[in-house]
């Protein structure tokens, strides 16, 4: 028989087992994704369900023309399957007025399951509401030894939840330029108090080097660094 104390606090309280949690989890939040690129796992959420970023999809010179997440492993009938799913519970939840538990589930299999002590948000989508962005801001502080990177073209949404409340430390978002070649919105991510990014903008002083290094990042952590006033991706 398994030894009992293998699975009991000291407080004599059984310890969940990390199925238990993760299937609790999953039943919430779907499951995470583990970008091929990335460290740590992540949270997606199907392009295609963008807002700002939908109707940028089709103008050409945009950073969301021709998105590498509208193609790849993206189409694959899992991957798309599994997206649709997060984003299915997601808007059960803030329908249902369920956003506190889909939060303290995301929290749950975060705290499950990364060792890296990074977490990537929306490889692919983005932020839905901002109540869904304060919903994250919960998640990000229930996993305070994780550090969180949220890059967004949600101007509107990520202004309202900062308005309503200042968000986690551990949490690093980057306002994302809408257009290749253009400087970020450093003035109004200076209000807010969060970062910016860029796509094949010249003068920036931090350059992601991932198409140097096998499409990986590496030992860069530079994007989750509210030190790093912007990053900028070459276009790919």
């Amino acid at each position: 028989m398994w030894p009992m104390s293998k699975h009991i606090h000291n407080s004599g309280r059984a310890r969940p087992l990390k199925r238990d949690i993760l299937q609790r989890a999953h039943e919430t939040c779907g499951t995470l994704s583990q970008p091929s690129k990335m460290p740590c796992y992540g949270f997606s959420l199907p392009a295609q369900r963008c807002q700002v970023g939908g109707k940028l999809q089709s103008v050409k010179n945009s950073t969301c023309f021709k998105c590498y997440a509208l193609k790849g492993n993206y189409l694959r009938g899992n991957v798309r399957n599994a997206l649709e799913l997060r984003y299915s519970k997601l808007m059960q939840a803030q329908a249902s007025g369920k956003l506190d538990q889909w939060a303290e589930q995301m929290a749950a299999q975060i705290n499950a399951c990364e060792k890296s002590g990074f977490f990537r948000w929306h490889d692919s989508g983005d932020i839905q509401s901002a109540a869904h962005l304060l919903a994250i801001f919960k998640a990000c502080e229930l996993t305070p030894h994780i550090k969180h990177w949220l890059p967004t073209r949600e101007l509107a949404h990520t202004r309202e939840a900062l308005a309503a409340r200042k968000k986690p430390s551990n949490l690093t978002i980057r306002l994302s330029a809408l257009k290749r070649e253009f400087p970020p919105s450093a003035a109004v991510a200076e209000k807010l108090g969060v970062q910016t990014s860029t796509v094949s903008w010249t003068d920036s002083g931090a350059t992601c080097g991932a198409n140097k290094n096998g499409g990986e990042c590496g030992e860069c952590r530079a994007c989750w660094a509210p030190s790093v006033a912007n990053v900028d991706y070459p276009l790919h």
